[in-house]
């Protein structure tokens, strides 16, 4: 590896920003730009974002990241990408804009379509070929609702003047100015449209979302060079550009979860719970989905997921709505204030529930209150109901997969709260590691690129880079793991019942 190259930079393309992070050789984060964007919501339930002001934020972002660091590209070894998972697009390949607004994860447009094909038997054959659930949330609805709403798009499709693509599609394609229309294997198996068996694009699938093979980009491992800058874009000389992921598996093997049974939990507004379940594409426990973990040294590791809606954002409704608090910081020391929970349960099931129930209609539910209850026992359920709904994924993936947890790796904002991270340790009853990673997502991403490039010679080496975080170990005995779980459930059935 040449010596002048200092750094990775990371694009990192969330929902609500585009970030991007140079770290160094240790794998260190050592400067970043963040740059939010627009969230456009133009009927209820719709929600998009404008590609053009992505794209522009990203040579905004990389360009103020370089200069505070006072660097240059010739200390670039290479570019990474990790974007938010589902958000696509399509837009005309001769003129090079989209034909309408990118179609964001959260966006409701699909329901319509989804469930005419729930109706007419799709779901198991969808699931099949997949691993997933037919849902909104995957690509390929909000695909099928551009292809039929926006004017002209059947004719230019048959042309071939039309490419789709997840938001590391677009952006590997503005950079290189259209010269590479690709993708990862993590992103094209959230799309609903690819066979996770076959490895391809899957034709069946295709034209029953009335789309075009013509249309698809390229899938290839993640740990390989994609393309390169383009002067005319950014960069007087060429970067490589690699390591392409969705956020959430990137994530995972930011964290290191390369073995099976190696499982990382995400704690944002919501949480991803994934599961490395090796080489196989096991068939995933009724709630849950089977995706491609990462793709790698021509292997697939496949994964077990589950998304929750609520976690996170729990502590904000504490905040901000019941205004029982005035900083997410204030839990951890109420709840320690007393003994139990006092038979308190909260389910957040404000906008229903995610894996592994998949009920839109629950709605949340604050049950068990004896005269009593305080404050501090309603904040102490609100944390708690964090622990439950992780354990619900864990619990099934070990019990009806068939695969041992071996450690819950676990990063974002609330990990800070030890009280939250001993709970979770001993209601799953397993090891619960704490990560000291900033921007996790950012960080595999960045190492999978440089694996592409030979800025890290193997996974022994970037494993050796890894900081252990605190690590949390089981101290609950089982007769209370099963009256604490069994109160949860019973709450649960409760917020189903509205």
């Amino acid at each position: 590896m040449d010596k002048s190259k200092k750094y990775i930079l990371a694009i990192d393309q969330s929902t609500s920003a585009t970030k991007t992070i140079l770290f160094n050789q240790k794998g260190k984060l050592e400067f970043r730009s963040t740059i939010p964007h627009q969230q456009y919501y133009p009927q209820h339930g719709f929600v998009e974002h404008d590609p053009i002001e992505i794209f522009n934020n990203t040579i905004y972002a990389i360009r103020e990241t370089l200069a505070a660091a006072n660097s240059t590209e010739d200390e670039i070894a290479c570019l990474a990408v990790t974007n938010q998972r589902e958000t696509v697009m399509i837009w005309d390949k001769t003129t090079g804009k989209p034909v309408y607004n990118a179609t964001v994860w959260q966006c409701q447009r699909g329901t319509p379509y989804c469930d005419e094909l729930k109706a007419k038997g799709y779901s198991k054959l969808i699931q099949q070929k997949t691993g997933l659930i037919i849902d909104p949330y995957f690509s390929a609805s909000r695909l099928h609702w551009i292809m039929n709403n926006v004017e002209g798009l059947q004719e230019k499709v048959q042309k071939g003047e039309l490419l789709m693509g997840t938001m590391d599609t677009w952006l590997l394609w503005k950079l290189t100015n259209g010269k590479v229309h690709a993708t990862d294997y993590s992103n094209a198996c959230r799309t609903m449209l690819f066979n996770i068996h076959t490895l391809e694009w899957d034709e069946e699938l295709i034209e029953l979302f009335d789309l075009h093979k013509n249309m698809f980009p390229k899938v290839r491992f993640s740990n390989k060079i994609f393309g390169e800058t383009d002067s005319s874009v950014i960069f007087e000389n060429p970067v490589p550009i690699a390591g392409l992921l969705g956020d959430s598996h990137a994530a995972l093997f930011g964290q290191n979860c390369f073995s099976q049974g190696m499982a990382k939990a995400t704690y944002g507004t919501g949480s991803s719970i994934m599961m490395n379940i090796g080489l196989e594409p096991l068939e995933s426990p009724e709630g849950l989905v089977t995706s491609i973990g990462y793709g790698i040294d021509q292997s697939i590791y496949y994964v077990f997921e589950g998304n929750i809606h609520c976690t996170g954002d729990t502590l904000n409704w504490l905040k901000n709505e019941v205004q029982l608090i005035n900083d997410a910081s204030e839990t951890e020391a109420l709840a320690t204030s007393v003994e139990n929970n006092n038979g308190v349960y909260l389910v957040p099931a404000f906008v229903g529930l995610g894996a592994p129930y998949w009920d839109n209609q629950a709605r949340a539910c604050l049950s068990g209150m004896p005269r009593n209850t305080t404050k501090a026992h309603i904040v102490r359920a609100a944390l708690e109901s964090i622990g439950y709904q992780v354990k619900d994924l864990i619990s099934l993936m070990e019990e009806k997969g068939g695969i041992q947890l071996k450690e819950l790796r676990a990063d974002g904002g609330p990990t800070r709260n030890d009280f939250l991270m001993e709970f979770q340790s001993g209601i799953l009853n397993r090891n619960v590691a704490r990560s000291e990673i900033e921007e996790v997502s950012a960080l595999g991403a960045t190492f999978m690129a440089g694996l592409a490039v030979g800025f890290w010679k193997d996974l022994a080496e970037i494993q050796s880079l890894r900081e252990a975080g605190k690590l949390f170990e089981p101290a609950m005995d089982q007769d209370k793991i099963t009256t604490n779980y069994s109160g949860w459930k019973k709450a649960v059935e409760r917020a189903r019942l509205n």
